[in-house]
């Protein structure tokens, strides 16, 4: 969807879902705060984290950690490519590198190759990371699950991405950062990949729709979304005693914001039903849906949604308009540890690790600065 559909859509959107700019004073009131201060704490933070040989927590064996901390600090605006911090960990991140594309000898080739994605687009310069890049795209369309593995487009698996490997099932959370990345590295919206994407994200929605053909899908029809519709499908918020699979907040983010990045129109009835989930659970104290599990994860996925939204202000349930970004920056500013760092005590999705984390606050607080142009 380019700028100018983006901005039809919220504008025929507004009136039935309440996101819309709003005057100053109709703004839920958030405390002000200095956010290129957080964020120049934050980036110190990780700056001093970082290992001689480029890396960020390699103790855990997840390239993916060091790749976000260096998309982070360059999307955040604090490090250039030309840095040595920015230098030494792309470096490494290059031994990934195959000549076939991407990254498949890592991990969890998937997710790393799409952060990863990210991190060499950030830092192209004068072209140099284009073969790169250019791999990592099709590594990544390569593996994703569609005919090339047997799967037809009325399989569960069917547009999705996974971790990597040959049995990694399909998510929304690895397809999410698939589509980001090549998204933000120019791949359009009409390229197959996001169209077969839609067919996986639309089955991942709690919406009694023909999008949605899973049997669980009328059960709560609050327009959210789950982690997987694949293999049955699954919630990490869990299931209700009917069969049906609780929404959560993060994952209903993520789902928005790659359906606009596969192009839906502004009256489609997904993109409709996710604004109303997000007005209906709008806050920044939890994740909702799963409280303080992956609240930081949540983070960066509701400012990036927001942000390609391209509004100032989301009105919540009880009518009261909200500057999301002074929102969100204050939320993390009062969570910022001492010497910069964000980490979670309910340390799940692995957000004890404050290399992590703070490369999530970090994006979140990139994607709430309004843009210049």
């Amino acid at each position: 969807m380019n700028i100018s559909n983006r901005r039809s859509f919220l504008s025929t959107a507004a009136g039935a879902l309440a996101l819309a700019t709003v005057p100053r004073h109709g703004f839920g009131q958030a405390a002000a705060v200095d956010a290129a201060a957080v964020m120049d704490k934050a980036a110190r933070f990780l700056k001093s984290r970082q290992a001689s040989d480029g890396t960020w927590s390699a103790d855990r064996k997840e390239p993916g950690i060091t790749a976000l901390a260096v998309s982070a600090l360059l999307r955040s605006g604090r490090a250039t490519p030309a840095e040595p911090v920015v230098v030494k960990a792309l470096a490494y991140l290059e031994t990934f590198v195959k000549p076939e594309g991407g990254l498949p000898d890592a991990p969890h080739a998937n997710y790393t190759t799409a952060i990863a994605l990210a991190a060499f687009h950030q830092a192209n310069a004068n072209g140099k990371y284009d073969a790169v890049i250019k791999g990592a795209q099709a590594f990544l369309k390569g593996k994703q699950w569609d005919e090339g593995e047997g799967k037809s487009p009325d399989d569960s698996f069917y547009g999705g991405a996974g971790y990597g490997g040959k049995n990694s099932r399909p998510d929304l959370s690895n397809t999410t950062f698939m589509l980001e990345a090549l998204h933000d590295s120019g791949v359009p919206p009409d390229d197959p990949a996001f169209k077969k994407a839609l067919i996986f994200i639309s089955r991942c929605q709690n919406l009694d729709s023909e999008f949605n053909d899973q049997p669980w899908a009328k059960k709560i029809n609050d327009g959210g979304f789950i982690y997987t519709a694949a293999n049955g499908g699954t919630s990490v918020a869990g299931p209700t005693d009917d069969g049906g699979l609780r929404s959560y907040a993060s994952m209903t983010y993520a789902g928005l914001k790659s359906m606009i990045y596969a192009g839906l129109t502004p009256d489609d009835p997904r993109a409709r039903a996710a604004l109303e989930y997000i007005k209906k659970h709008y806050t920044l104290d939890e994740n909702p849906g799963l409280g303080e599990r992956g609240l930081y994860y949540y983070y960066q996925v509701f400012g990036k949604a927001l942000s390609v939204l391209g509004e100032d202000s989301i009105t919540d349930a009880s009518g009261v308009a909200h500057d999301w970004r002074a929102d969100l920056t204050a939320a993390l500013a009062k969570r910022q540890g001492p010497n910069g760092e964000w980490v979670n005590k309910a340390d799940g999705f692995m957000e004890g690790d404050a290399n992590l984390v703070t490369s999530y606050g970090l994006l979140a607080l990139a994607s709430a600065r309004k843009k210049t142009s």
